[in-house]
């Protein structure tokens, strides 16, 4: 490891599901020095990827084998994954290969962090380490304390505690990261659809005034799966009249950061971090 805590090596395997957290980390690691090998998921990936990237390989859904020998062809020894998979894709899109059929084989049940640790193994095993998501840019991480002009009310601050344990509980058995609340009920709970179709769900439920929670789940792998709020979080949240969003500070993501915050400033919508 260097000095600085990352990696010393002249290159870069990223694995790469959905969304723009691919495309920031390729950026990064590039401005570093770093070549960048992808393997990116067909149907997934934004095929803006390819030009921020110095070799690409697509692949479909468990195709376990292809990837590993993407990287192991061009000398890659550390990885780290990025982007979210499509949990509703997870079901009639998967087509894996010989590797990707003994990868899954070996799993009772297929939650996301027993996929993600599973493949973490088998990818350790073939001499390729697998780092953390945010190597390259733990400027994304939620830094801790109320980061709009809007502070949530003491009512809200007591949905935001019974939130919290629920979105704790819900994540210990591995369904998902999100609760929506409103005076101490539970309006709605994250399972396959997503963050953003449960903030519209317990919003409209709630009518105003709901309070979204989002934490990482209590044995969570800091190496991927890092929950993620963004832009478009706060633009679902103004949709239902939403008043709060609670996250965990160091262990959440942030996307748009600047723009999140001067949208929910705008819609008078409080985010707190901690």
């Amino acid at each position: 490891m260097g000095g600085n805590g990352q990696p010393s090596l002249d290159r870069i395997g990223l694995i790469a599901g959905s969304g723009k957290f691919p495309l920031l980390i390729a950026d990064s690691a590039r401005r570093r020095g770093l070549k960048v090998i992808a393997v990116a998921h067909k149907g997934e990936t934004m095929p803006e990827l390819a030009g921020k990237v110095d070799e690409i390989t697509w692949i479909g859904l468990g195709q376990f084998g292809h990837l590993l020998s993407a990287f192991k062809s061009r000398g890659v020894s550390h990885v780290l994954m990025a982007g979210a998979i499509t949990k509703a894709n997870m079901f009639g899109n998967v087509r894996p290969d010989l590797r990707g059929l003994a990868v899954i084989g070996k799993l009772l049940i297929l939650h996301d962090d027993d996929i993600l640790r599973a493949a973490a193994r088998e990818l350790e095993k073939e001499g390729i380490t697998v780092v953390s998501s945010t190597t390259y840019v733990p400027e994304l991480l939620a830094p801790s304390g109320c980061l709009t002009k809007r502070r949530p009310s003491k009512e809200q601050m007591e949905d935001i505690e019974f939130g919290w344990m629920v979105a704790k509980e819900l994540g210990r058995l591995d369904i998902g990261h999100s609760v929506v609340v409103g005076r101490k009920t539970v309006l709605a709970v994250e399972a396959i659809e997503g963050t953003d179709k449960t903030i519209l769900r317990g919003g409209e439920l709630a009518r105003e005034n709901a309070v979204v929670v989002k934490v990482s789940k209590p044995n969570q792998d800091l190496r991927f799966d890092l929950p993620a709020v963004g832009l478009n979080t706060i633009e679902v949240m103004s949709a239902v009249n939403a008043s709060v969003l609670a996250i965990e500070a160091g262990k959440t993501l942030i996307f748009d950061k600047e723009e999140m915050i001067r949208l929910a400033n705008n819609s008078r919508i409080a985010i707190v971090s901690r």
